[in-house]
């Protein structure tokens, strides 16, 4: 890979994803133009998303203050097609982060929709279990926790962890008919098996009146996923 293409480094690490199956005609309405939904045997999945950056650069630089923060985000999942390949990818409804600069930033120069809010994080690694915990206060304080085992195994090819961790593009709608596209390399990840999980979150004061419903609902699936380094490739738009 050619460094002139790299926007930003970074590793992701401890990503807890809880998955919900969402109607269609709701996700349709935030679909950047030119992309398709992309379904997990059938379901439309948002997944609630909480991790850590780390070690982060752009462009090769440290940016003072601004190494090491938590990211938390709602998500879905999409496909674009190129010449004869389908590009799967992913489209944020909201990513939050503690850092106004990188908000800023993020708005005003890519259009994407980030909220600065308090936030921490916890992690408690022991060696019979895992936990990884995320807040953030928006008007109240708000959480994902998850307990897990303490060692991760390989994801499974054709699993429902690989359709999720698989996605290396990312979506965003900037006008009417314009899209924003950008490439994310990493590894293949490992993901700890869950024990169990603690969602306190209202989805309507975060996310918007369309995902209120979401206060009542069960997640799918809940996963922990270890992450590891990873690559932002300068994006493109059509």
């Amino acid at each position: 890979m050619n460094n002139s293409k790299v926007f930003l480094t970074a590793e992701w690490r401890k990503l807890a994803l809880a998955q919900y199956a969402v109607p269609q005609e709701i996700l349709s309405k935030y679909l950047p133009p030119n992309t398709v939904l992309d379904d997990w045997q059938g379901k439309y999945y948002v997944s609630l998303v909480g991790f850590m950056f780390l070690d982060v650069k752009l462009r090769g630089f440290n940016i003072p203050f601004h190494t090491n923060f938590e990211e938390v985000n709602l998500r879905f999942y999409v496909k674009f097609k190129e010449g004869n390949i389908w590009k799967r990818g992913v489209v944020f409804i909201k990513e939050i982060v503690p850092k106004p600069a990188i908000t800023f930033v993020a708005n005003t120069l890519y259009k994407e929709n980030y909220q600065t809010l308090p936030m921490k994080h916890l992690w408690v690694e022991q060696e019979h279990q895992l936990e990884v915990n995320y807040y953030w206060k928006n008007k109240n304080w708000h959480n994902f926790s998850v307990t897990a085992d303490p060692e991760a195994k390989e994801i499974l090819i054709d699993s429902e962890e690989e359709f999720i961790t698989e996605h290396y593009w990312g979506y965003t709608k900037i006008g009417l008919n314009r899209t924003s596209e950008y490439g994310v390399e990493h590894p293949r990840w490992e993901a700890y098996p869950v024990r169990d999980y603690t969602i306190n979150v209202d989805f309507g004061i975060n996310y918007g009146a369309d995902f209120t419903f979401l206060n009542q609902a069960k997640p799918d699936s809940v996963m922990l996923a270890e992450g590891s380094e990873i690559r932002v490739l300068k994006g493109k738009k059509f």
